[in-house]
């Protein structure tokens, strides 16, 4: 308390000191002027001149002086302005080392008058001292038995400063058991004193190293330090500690035995004997641990001693005692902590604990086929174990699933068919350090799904039967291969049924399910067909069943099973020719069929049994006889000739006809020819009245169907046809006939049961072209036939003299095969080597003419054309009786288009068309090849 009212007052007594001061000195003096020490030469102090009231003009003249007490000049007045300037560096502590306040009195003279004037200049005390103690070391001895709260004295520090620039404060580095006390006297420090906190303890610290600063109160803030070194006296106090209660360390395992595991470090504070220590296993350890490790005496070192294995035991607990050897041993105890390091020193372990074979083939993307378990007996890295699958080209991965398992999936298709067996090898690998591996193969089965159809070598094959076959023949083997195994391999085959002419398949082939052994149920004839399709199905027996088809083309292969045969009117021909013909004259031709095809059907004709010089001589592959000489007199008036029509087959095959030939002169040959011809017209009108029959029954139709379909169509189409009717008017030199070429051929079906006939309209000009051939006939002409299968005879002669003219229009006829042509002359031959056969008339006698010309056996060289896109629809021939409508079928079943006309019939009378016959064929003369082009 005392203390607290002595820092309250002492503030206050040292401002009333320094105003007391300052009042006497303005009382003294009578200028006072204030400069801190250690000013510079010619700093500024103050204008003397002008606060004396001097005339700074006079200063000068008047001789103004300073008179100073001291020997030393510190001061100068410049004369020019009268200002007062440092003229020697002052310092205050040497000036006015003992007083408070250091002033320096001035005399200031002027003379002319003397004038003395008193000037007072204060230095002004700076921070230029540092505290300083008398000392820099001090050693002190203190024993440990002194109490708390003992003081101890010490040196203060010295500062020459003044003021708040004097010392103010001490400082004591921290300590827990020393503090500092110092007591002050108004502003000055006097005593200063170390004062011990607490009890020493030598064996915890028997030296202390202290430091003690003394700071100033001026700015800057300076200090001054000593060092106090504090020795404490020992007594014997103390049993042996260790460094540590508890001491953590580690081994590797399998360490070899000796190797140090750890040091041990126990101290005792106390000299001499009762300071050493000696150390032991503490009698509380079990014996594996005493097996195991060694503790060495003196240096306290533990050692191994047996051996040490991770998987064993990992973590071992030593106790030791340190002993002193004073009067009365003290025991000081640790613990030590033994943690074994494991080393990668254990294989990995794999177990398969889940395996899920045969793997079917179609297994998706992530199915688990087996579970792997993997464990290893180390820890740490050298226990985490990764699995994968030693090459990376199989269809499989290795997942973790949870820790330690790892999962075996599909990461790829898989294929029986390319591969039924995998070896996977699987590898489990630690990560330590070397790191360690197991490797486990597993054979994966994969198991067959049906997932391959049946193959067939080739998906079209040809078969070739040849007529006549025995009726369970095997014909053909179907065999197909199936890439699966077990049932889905199983194959079973069966024909896809369909139909040959109205007849099902099944009827004419059969199939073995089991070994698709193909047989003929019946004996097939070439000439009924001659090619038909099969489809045979292989299906396997797999789930679902999975099947593939193949395709056999079977051609029924012809043999010679059919003799030629020549028609009824070939049976007995009798021909008339004149005696004047010319070598070469066509004297008749005859034509035989044969049922086959190819080589089988080929025939040559040859005279049998000739007996004589016969003038006569037959084509051997046109069946043309024609004279090979002149008629001389000794040559017979008739001649029986037996023809022979041969095959190419084999067996060869042949048939036999005879033609009478008679010799006539030129005057008789018109009454026979009659003659002859209305017999056999009257023989071919009782053979073949039902032709006659059916032929007038289908024109009434078609021409009741043509009257309708003008009077429906008329009034849509009339200005079309008016307009047909001058773009065609070029047409009108034709001579009123249609000209009809091989390339272009319309079907006209007067109702939907005639679809299979070609029929087109022409004008008929028959009579004058059979005239024209019997002209050229007279006259020794010998025509150009267009083929060399054009046959005619005598009864044909007479026919076509005898025919009468058709009103309408003449009816051309084609067949699927040919083309029929009810025409009386060639008008269309074909320009192939078998050409075709003229038949006899079918109807002399009728309103109409009735050749009929057919191409020769499989001619299939006569395709439909299209009808143009800008072809009229209904148009006029001119000079045509009748009106022309044109359209195209759909195309039929064996890919053919059928092309239409029908047409109308104009109104003209007999003698018109009579009169324009007339003109056109005598525009075209007497050529018969112009009747044969059109």
């Amino acid at each position: 308390m005392l203390e607290q009212n002595k820092d309250y007052y002492l503030p206050r007594r040292l401002v009333h000191f320094l105003l007391l001061h300052m009042y006497w000195d303005v009382v003294l003096s009578q200028l006072h002027y204030i400069i801190p020490e250690e000013s510079k030469h010619g700093t500024f102090v103050g204008r003397i001149a002008q606060d004396l009231g001097l005339d700074i003009g006079e200063i000068n003249s008047r001789m103004l002086h300073i008179v100073s007490r001291d020997e030393k000049e510190y001061f100068q007045v410049n004369l020019q302005n009268g200002i007062l300037f440092v003229k020697e560096t002052i310092d205050r502590e040497v000036l006015c080392p003992d007083t408070p306040f250091c002033i320096i009195p001035l005399q200031v003279i002027v003379d002319k008058p003397v004038q003395m004037y008193r000037v007072d200049v204060e230095i002004e005390d700076i921070n230029d001292n540092s505290p300083v103690f008398s000392s820099s070391l001090t050693n002190m001895i203190i024993s440990e038995l002194r109490p708390a709260g003992s003081r101890f004295q010490l040196k203060v520090a010295d500062d020459p400063d003044l003021g708040t620039n004097s010392i103010i404060n001490y400082e004591l580095s921290a300590s827990d058991y020393f503090a500092l006390d110092f007591q002050k006297y108004i502003n000055e420090i006097r005593s200063l004193e170390l004062v011990l906190k607490k009890a020493l303890d030598r064996e915890k610290q028997s030296v202390h190293n202290l430091t003690l600063t003394a700071y100033d109160g001026g700015k800057p803030r300076l200090s001054g330090t000593t060092h106090i070194i504090i020795t404490v006296e020992d007594v014997n106090d103390n049993a042996p500690v260790f460094d540590q209660a508890f001491y953590q360390c580690s081994v590797t395992e399998n360490a070899v035995e000796g190797t140090l595991v750890f040091k041990l470090n126990a101290t005792d504070f106390d000299l001499g004997r009762n300071g050493e220590i000696s150390y032991e296993l503490s009698s509380t350890i079990r014996e594996d641990v005493k097996k195991m490790f060694s503790l060495h005496k003196h240096t306290g070192e533990i050692r191994v001693k047996g051996e040490v294995d991770f998987e064993k035991t990992k973590i071992y607990e030593i106790h030791v005692d340190a002993t002193d050897n004073g009067d009365h041993p003290m025991v000081g105890h640790c613990k030590v902590l033994v943690t074994v390091v494991d080393v990668n020193d254990n294989l990995p372990e794999m177990t398969v604990t889940s395996l899920s074979v045969p793997v079917p083939e179609n297994s998706p993307k992530g199915t688990t086929v087996a579970i792997i378990s993997v464990h290893d007996r180390d820890s740490g890295s050298n226990g985490k174990v990764s699995c994968q699958i030693s090459s990376n080209d199989l269809p499989f991965i290795i997942n973790p699933a949870f820790t330690g398992d790892f999962s075996l999936t599909v990461n790829g298709p898989l294929d029986r068919e390319i591969k039924d067996q995998y070896e996977v090898v699987i590898v489990a690998r630690d990560e330590g350090f070397p790191s360690l591996s197991i490797a486990k193969t597993l054979k994966i089965d994969i198991s067959d799904v049906n997932d391959n159809a049946p193959h067939f070598s080739q998906l079209v094959d040809t078969i070739i039967i040849r007529e006549n076959n025995p009726p369970g023949s095997l014909v053909y083997r179907a065999s197909a291969s199936d890439l699966d195994i077990g049932q889905n391999s199983f194959i079973t085959y069966t024909i896809i049924d369909s139909f040959i002419n109205g007849i099902p398949l099944s009827s004419y082939i059969s199939i073995n399910p089991e070994n698709g052994k193909m047989f003929a149920l019946v004996s097939f004839d070439h000439e009924q067909v001659t090619f038909f399709q099969c489809h045979v199905k292989a299906t396997d027996a797999g789930f679902p069943p999975l099947n593939s088809n193949l395709t056999l083309n079977i051609f029924i292969n012809d043999i010679n099973d059919n003799a030629p045969m020549f028609s009824p009117f070939y049976s007995s021909l009798e021909i008339k020719t004149l005696k004047s013909a010319q070598p070469g004259h066509l004297v008749t031709k005859v034509s035989a069929t044969d049922l086959d095809s190819g080589y089988n059907a080929l025939m040559s004709y040859y005279f049998k049994d000739l007996t004589g010089k016969v003038p006569f001589v037959i084509s051997l592959q046109t069946g043309e006889i024609s004279l090979k000489r002149q008629i001389i007199e000794s040559d017979n008036d008739e001649y029986r000739l037996v023809v022979v029509a041969q095959d190419h087959g084999e067996p060869v095959m042949t048939a036999v006809t005879q033609v009478h030939i008679s010799l006539v002169d030129s005057g008789e040959e018109m009454k026979f020819d009659n003659q002859d011809f209305r017999k056999d017209v009257d023989e071919f009108s009782d053979a073949n009245i039902y032709l006659v029959v059916a032929i007038c029954v289908i024109s009434s139709i078609f021409l009741i169907t043509l009257i309708a379909f003008t009077v429906l169509k008329w009034q849509k189409y009339r200005d079309e046809v008016n307009d047909l009717k001058e773009n065609y008017k070029i047409c009108s030199n034709t001579g009123g006939s249609w000209m009809y070429s091989q390339h272009t051929q319309y079907r006209v079906c007067s109702n939907s049961m005639q679809g299979k006939n070609d029929l087109i309209v022409l004008t008929p000009n028959s009579s004058q072209s059979v005239s024209n051939e019997d002209h050229g006939a007279k006259q020794g002409y010998q025509p150009k036939h267009p083929n060399p299968d054009w046959r005619y005879s005598a009864s044909l002669k007479a026919a076509m003299q005898g025919a009468v003219h058709m009103e309408g229009a003449a009816v051309l006829r084609g067949a699927p095969v040919g083309l029929e042509q009810q025409w009386p002359t060639v008008s269309s031959a074909t320009a192939e080597p078998e050409g075709g056969e003229v038949s006899p008339p079918v109807g002399a006698g009728v309103n109409c003419n009735s050749w009929t010309f057919k191409y020769g056996p499989g001619n299939q060289k006569q395709p439909v054309p299209p009808i143009p896109p800008d072809f009229p629809e209904n148009f006029i021939i001119p000079g045509s009786p009748a009106i022309i409508s044109i359209r195209q079928d759909q195309p039929s079943a064996q890919g053919h288009k059928s092309n239409f006309i029908t047409f109308g019939k104009k109104e003209e009378t007999k003698k018109k068309k009579k009169k324009k016959k007339g003109n056109k064929n005598q525009e075209k003369g007497n050529n018969p090849t112009d009747n044969n082009d059109q």
